[in-house]
């Protein structure tokens, strides 16, 4: 979106800054929590790459998971219809509409908070649809939140989050690459997922002892595959079944699976697959193949 239409839109945000954070954190009463994996950004530029990243704007109601002290979220206000934040946090979720009022008081109408888990947070508690997804997730309980928003959320056509850059890496792993495992598999059952960026650890109070990463899923315009969740249930199944044992054959990883040796081969060989192959080999068609197979 240009300059001018973007203001024509409201009030330009206030985007917070490493001395903003701080006054809000003691204002509050907000002591950042390892155990909600708290790490705030107070990066105007950062927040701008994401969003550029996201590629939201007019028409897209963007689902924010853990906006915490508000940075990522002032940002998405200026260029979106509408955010949807959800937030586990009692006392962040109750002031976030105070920060956005006080720092971009033409947008705070396009605000929505939801005082939620998002490894919980089911549709009918969401205020709108959502187009998109847009976070800076909690790095502990990354990879879960973002598949249980993708497989509840299908509405969500653009994921764009910002995840510890070694998890960025395996979700992002093709076949073949040592990272490549369940998060990189699941992802991909859902649509085209890529590295779009890196971030630094000086951008966050408190500085994080990791560097973090940025992950872009596109869902698939036309799903190769069903994606209703009795079906997606079937294919994690194989897929959790094919990495609990990751240095096995196939033939021998989904023999649990499957109820014997041999019928994991027939299986296997059914969907076109080499029963002595790895699970690290095979792309997430591969898993939807052979959940098929009976």
């Amino acid at each position: 979106m240009s300059e001018p239409e973007n203001s024509a839109r409201g009030n330009r945000a206030a985007l917070l800054g490493p001395a903003e954070v701080r006054t809000l954190a003691e204002r509050f009463g907000v002591r950042p929590t390892k155990q909600l994996g708290q790490n705030f950004v107070h990066d105007g530029n950062t927040v701008r790459r994401i969003v550029s990243a996201a590629g939201v704007g007019k028409g897209d109601t963007v689902l924010e998971v853990g906006p915490g002290l508000g940075s990522l979220t002032l940002a998405l206000l200026d260029v979106v219809d509408q955010v949807v934040a959800v937030e586990i946090d009692p006392v962040l979720a109750n002031y976030l509409p105070e920060t956005v009022a006080d720092r971009a008081p033409g947008l705070v109408e396009r605000l929505r908070v939801v005082e939620a888990d998002a490894l919980r947070v089911r549709p009918e508690q969401l205020p709108a649809v959502p187009t998109a997804l847009v976070a800076n997730l909690p790095y502990n309980v990354a990879v879960p939140v973002l598949l249980h928003l993708l497989a509840s959320l299908p509405s969500i056509k653009v994921s764009l989050v910002m995840v510890q850059a070694e998890v960025a890496d395996r979700l992002a792993a093709e076949p073949g690459n040592r990272v490549y495992g369940v998060p990189s598999v699941k992802a991909g059952f859902f649509g085209k997922v890529r590295r779009a960026g890196h971030v630094g650890t000086q951008v966050f109070w408190p500085v994080p002892r990791v560097e973090s990463g940025l992950v872009r899923i596109d869902r698939y315009a036309e799903p190769p595959w069903p994606m209703d969740e009795a079906h997606r249930r079937r294919v994690f199944e194989v897929i959790d079944a094919a990495f609990a044992q990751r240095r096995k054959t196939l033939r021998a990883a989904l023999s649990g699976w499957a109820g014997s040796p041999v019928e994991a081969e027939r299986r296997l060989v059914a969907a076109g697959i080499d029963p002595t192959a790895r699970g690290e080999t095979l792309e997430t068609s591969a898993f939807v193949r052979l959940a098929a197979t009976t």
